[in-house]
């Protein structure tokens, strides 16, 4: 009888399939998914466990946590800002790729806020200011010890011009306003 019980309780608890990512999801299918997948969230049609389900097969693959992170720190709708049990308990499950992606992120966002106010785009200024709120909470509120690292690297990057993020900031092209905006939003978020 209890494992008739339990059988039951777990297939009420399983997700449709529709809102699971494959290993070999795209970049763009990710992003379609977790657009899906935040319109179950805000409709609550989600069990915290179905989300974090949902979510860590999003974040465990670059291609999923990529299109996963793109969606849910640049949507409207106010999910992101204070970020479910299940969302969090997800992204603790990967935490190499997310603690990656959400320094870079930060990083990102923080020289896209100067690069907008620069060209006086300030709807699109406040867009990367969200982003850059956002990923900051969630390194705060996750204490995935390998953004602490990454976040120190960068910060040593951008003090002495050399090391492991020397690329990402010529790739980006960005200019000492930029990296100074960069550095005080990395420091905030570690503290």
């Amino acid at each position: 009888m209890i494992k008739i019980i339990l059988r039951i309780i777990e297939l009420a608890m399983s997700i449709p399939s529709d809102l699971l990512a494959s290993e070999n999801i795209t970049f763009e299918e990710a992003i379609a998914l977790t657009q899906s997948l935040l319109s179950e969230i805000e409709a609550d049609r989600l069990s915290q466990a179905q989300i974090q389900q949902a979510v860590a097969s999003l974040v465990n693959t670059h291609n999923g946590a990529r299109g996963f992170f793109v969606t849910y720190l640049t949507d409207d709708r106010h999910l992101a800002d204070e970020p479910s049990p299940g969302v969090l308990d997800a992204l603790r499950e990967a935490p190499e790729i997310v603690a990656e992606l959400l320094v870079k992120n930060l990083a990102m966002s923080a020289a896209m806020v100067v690069y907008h106010s620069r060209h006086h785009k300030p709807e699109m200024a406040a867009g990367s200011q969200r982003v850059q709120g956002r990923s900051r909470h969630l390194i705060q509120t996750l204490q995935i010890p390998a953004c602490q690292t990454l976040a120190e690297q960068m910060l040593e990057n951008l003090r002495t011009g050399q090391g492991e993020y020397e690329q990402f900031f010529d790739r980006w092209g960005y200019d000492g306003e930029q990296k100074a905006a960069i550095g005080s939003a990395l420091s905030e978020a570690i503290g």
